[in-house]
């Protein structure tokens, strides 16, 4: 890395790599020797990283920095045995760790390896004596075994020298820039380093890839570009995130070759002219048979590859390109398939090409191919003019996969046939729908790349339809509701019945967006009767209808749609759109299980062809069926998963409703650092979509239940309570929010506000005959019957929520009505039935994971006083009420805190803690703080 000190100042993208090496570093400073593997491929940054770790810690530590020796293995020593330790010895002799003039033993003496590591040893601890000793053996893939054991016994003999050895080893001992060979050539002795090298691996770090958005990080500080993310995810994937190579690249081509779409990018000179040494050293028939796998392209059939090569018995040239290290071949039944080592060696090999030969071979490609889409990208390829019939055949082509909802080939198509296109209202058209298809697919960073360009279009019907549904998918309703607004008014019925069932059909998102269930169906049934039935925005549309009619409290008519729609789905990815809506709908309507099965059946990355939107809102209702189902370790995997992809595609639309449950989960378990890193991804403000700031506030809002801070629960709460439309919203079952908002007014003492609130959410669960949310509703209904005096009227409330669950399978719900059941039982002094409703729910909770509640559970059973721990003399005096408030306080709650865990008033926390300190003969929090601290010490 030597030869790229901007990479070497920024190191983006490497934090977790150097905090791991840092305390790797830390250790050994502290008198803890070890020796530690950096390895990865060549260009990932692995000196660059050790530089970095090591120049911090000179610039933390108030020791003295580490004194470093710095050896280098090479290529042409590799059989040298102990040339490298000869290398440290000298080194360390200079450095003052022993006379100058020691002399290893002969390197074919019997105890050579032993007698060398007692001299690194003698030398490596006298030198740690002043200052800690990092030793770095660069380039280690070339080192011989015989130094690299010697170097391991060195550090095997240490007990607390303060001596670090880093072996910094690139993946392959032979490479693209070596001319020796290649890995299935190598000499005994450097397998033997190999060998000793795997056995480092328990003790290693590993430089991963670079991110897209490390990627323009260093266009942007390093080379003062800026890109976009589809172009920076080009590189990223062009380069598999290798630093080195992504600053190669980023220095060697002009800067107008990062405005274009899908640019064919080169390899670096260094490494084409490697590549293109080993291609010379082949055969012919190995020559053209490498050729025609870079125009085919990746997981190239052999057949087909022989075939466009003109090669007859094509094995032994298969070997001979692998042997050159520039392919592989995979192996499957009837078929082998061929591949290049590294993206950019197909990339050296094909820009190698002369374009009159490279033209010549994708003419014969598009021939040789079998599949239809192939054929025609080999003959654009090959095209180097405008070509209208080439264009209007990808046209039909596109048209036949946006029948199957395949929105991603159809975008990369209309994007080769716009440029084709010869007449400007064609390109523009064409390129329109290409973005449109974008957007169907998922892929909004790069449908955001062409807005600029799509603004500076004449103002039409078209153009104004995909910029509202860009933002739509951006969470930009009153701009989506502009451009739609627009491109409906521009309409002539006569002369735009498609147009209008699109626009209909962008509607029917917008209306999801708002949760506007009467909205929906009302567009639904527009693009369904301006539409051919086979057409996408008809078959989308009733996809959708089910859902709306659902949220608008008609559910048989609900399920007729949902029947209707399933008769006649159509194949490709249309199905996952049912799949979802009718999941959804499941859940909402009391059968997690059933909705479980149909939003699996909706999530799979086959679908990603089709709409990754859609897959990315069945892994957020499917996150949440798990989350219900109790089936938590799912639920956050789903979360994961869906959290990963939603950093590439950018769908704002959905982000919240995945992170709600991330929040959620992560503060049950007691992790609050990363609930509330999923409150921050799942933020939504008021001027986005209902669809978005829903779950963004019950994000804030079960995060603080989680920490009992009931007030914050409330305020975060208050934008839902606040929209000028909720219909849809407080719908039963959808989004449940109006349980955990009722309750939060009850333990915050707003009984009255609490009692009009609940009344008209609790009639309508009634009618709907949502038993979940009753049973919900019923908790908060509960609590505040018994604050009002009635506790035999409270029991009534909870035992009925408790049959409400009897045959749902909703543990966590159940251990929810549970506990408000028994914490409220306890304060009416009903201390045994309160004990055995709390290990209800403390064992429903325990199961599930949900440390905090079980936390929570047991403070409340030993307020209760029936299973009272042995206490040290003071507070054993204390009553059992007492002592809960007491670790409440002694933690850290303030009185009011207390006051809401316990289900007390401030003034009874007040008193209670009169009467602790006269018991325990103290003054303030921080001594009972130190009373409750010395009784765990003494337990």
């Amino acid at each position: 890395m030597s030869d790229r000190p901007e990479l070497q100042r920024s190191l983006i993208g490497r934090a977790g790599e150097i905090a791991a090496l840092s305390r790797s570093i830390g250790s050994a400073c502290a008198g803890h020797p070890a020796l530690v593997l950096v390895e990865g491929p060549a260009g990932i940054g692995k000196t660059a990283l050790v530089d970095t770790a090591l120049e911090a810690q000179r610039l933390r530590s108030e020791e003295p920095a580490l004194h470093v020796l710095r050896v280098t293995g090479v290529s042409w020593e590799s059989d040298l045995p102990l040339g490298v330790a000869d290398q440290l010895v000298r080194l360390g002799a200079h450095g003052g760790g022993n006379a100058p003039g020691v002399a290893l033993p002969e390197p074919t003496a019997p105890d050579a390896v032993l007698d060398t590591s007692r001299i690194l040893h003698r030398q490596w601890a006298a030198a740690q004596a002043t200052a800690p000793l990092a030793v770095i053996v660069e380039d280690a893939q070339w080192a011989d075994a015989e130094s690299l054991r010697a170097i391991r016994s060195a550090v095997r003999r240490m007990s607390d020298e303060r001596v670090l050895v880093l072996l910094v080893a690139r993946d392959e001992p032979y490479e693209l820039y070596d001319t020796r060979g290649t890995s299935e050539e190598l000499p005994l002795p450097a397998l033997r380093t190999l060998e000793f090298l795997d056995g480092c691996r328990d003790v290693s770090v590993r430089p991963g890839p670079l991110t897209a958005e490390d990627v323009r990080t260093i266009a942007r500080e390093v080379h003062g570009l800026t890109l976009d993310l589809p172009a920076a995810r080009h590189l990223c994937r062009h380069t598999l995130g290798s630093p080195g190579h992504v600053t190669q690249l980023l220095r060697e081509l002009p800067r107008e070759t990062w405005h274009d779409w899908r640019p064919e990018l080169p390899a670096p000179a260094r490494y084409a002219a490697a590549v293109r040494h080993r291609l010379d050293r082949c055969g012919d028939a190995a020559r053209r048979l490498v050729e025609a796998c870079s125009v085919l392209g990746d997981d190239a059939s052999l057949a087909e590859a022989s075939e466009l090569a003109g090669v007859g018995e094509s094995l032994p040239a298969v070997d001979e390109a692998r042997r050159a290290g520039l392919l592989t071949a995979t192996v499957d039944p009837g078929r082998t398939k061929l591949s290049f080592t590294h993206p950019l060696v197909r990339a050296a090999v094909l820009t190698g090409v002369p374009l009159a030969r490279r033209a010549e071979l994708h003419h014969r490609a598009a021939e040789v191919t079998t599949d239809r889409g192939s054929r025609l990208a080999h003959r654009v390829a090959a095209a180097g003019t405008g070509d209208d019939a080439l264009a209007d055949e990808l046209e039909a082509y596109a048209a036949e996969r946006a029948s199957a909802g395949e929105w991603s080939a159809v975008a990369d198509v209309l994007v080769r046939a716009g440029r084709l296109s010869t007449g400007r209202a064609t390109r523009e058209d064409r390129l329109l729908r290409a973005v449109d298809a974008m957007i169907g697919a998922g892929d909004v960073p790069q449908a955001t790349a062409f807005a600029p360009e799509l603004e500076s279009f004449p103002a039409d019907i078209l153009r104004d339809v995909v910029l509202g549904y860009l933002a739509i998918m951006r969470g930009r309703p009153a701009e989506a509701d502009t451009f739609l607004a627009q491109a409906w008014e521009r309409c002539d019925p006569e002369r735009h019945a498609d147009l209008m069932a699109r626009i209909c059909q962008r509607r029917v998102l917008h209306a999801l967006g708002r949760f506007d269930g009467h909205d929906l169906v009302h567009w639904a049934r527009r693009a369904i009767e301006l539409a051919d039935p086979d057409h996408p925005s008809a078959v989308e549309s009733e996809a959708v209808l089910g859902l709306g009619l659902a949220m608008t409290g008609r559910p048989d008519e609900a399920l007729v749609a949902y029947e209707a729609a399933a008769s006649k789905l159509p194949g490709g990815a249309q199905p996952q759109r049912f799949q979802l809506g009718r999941g959804w709908v499941d859940l909402a309507h009391d059968a997690p299980e059933a909705a479980r099965r149909r939003l699996e059946a909706a999530v799979p990355a086959v679908y990603r062809m089709g709409s990754t939107r859609i897959s990315l809102w069945a892994q957020g209702w499917l996150a949440r069926t798990q989350f219900a189902l109790g089936s938590w370790p799912d639920a956050l995997e789903t979360v994961q998963r869906a959290a990963v992809r939603l950093t590439e595609v950018r769908i704002e639309l959905v982000r919240p409703l995945v992170h709600w449950t991330g929040a959620q989960l992560h503060a049950l378990r007691g992790d609050w650092d990363a609930a509330e890193d999923h409150v921050s991804q799942a933020v939504a403000a008021p001027h986005h979509y209902e669809v978005m700031l829903i779950p963004s506030c019950l994000a804030r809002a079960q995060v603080a239940e989680a920490r009992g801070d009931y007030e914050r629960v409330v305020e975060a709460l208050s934008p839902v309570v606040h929209l000028p439309q909720r219909r849809s919203i407080d719908e039963p079952g959808y989004w449940p929010w109006p349980d955990v908002y009722a309750n939060a007014l009850v333990m915050t003492g707003r009984l009255d506000e609490a009692d009009a609130f609940l009344a008209p959410h609790e009639d309508l669960a009634a009618r709907r005959a949502r038993r979940s949310a009753m049973a919900r509703l019923g908790i908060a209904r509960g609590r505040l019957t018994a604050a009002q005096g009635d506790i035999d009227g409270a029991r009534r409330v909870f035992e009925q929520a408790l049959t409400h669950l009897e045959r749902l399978p909703l543990a966590y719900d159940r251990a929810g009505v549970n506990f408000a059941y028994g914490q409220t039982l306890r304060r009416a002094g009903k201390r045994r039935d309160a004990d055995t409703v709390l290990r209800n729910a403390r064992d429903t909770y325990a199961a599930l994971g949900a440390r905090t509640y079980v936390e929570r559970c047991d403070r409340e059973l030993k307020a209760g006083g029936l299973h009272a721990a042995r206490l040290t003399p003071g507070i054993s005096r204390l009553t059992p009420q007492e002592q809960a408030v007491a670790r409440l306080v002694a933690d850290g709650a303030t009185n009011q805190q207390a006051a809401v865990e316990l289900f007390i008033s401030v003034k009874t926390v007040q008193y209670h803690l009169t009467n602790i300190y006269s018991k325990l003969g103290i003054r303030s929090r921080s001594e009972l703080a130190a009373r409750f601290r010395e009784t765990a010490t003494q337990g």
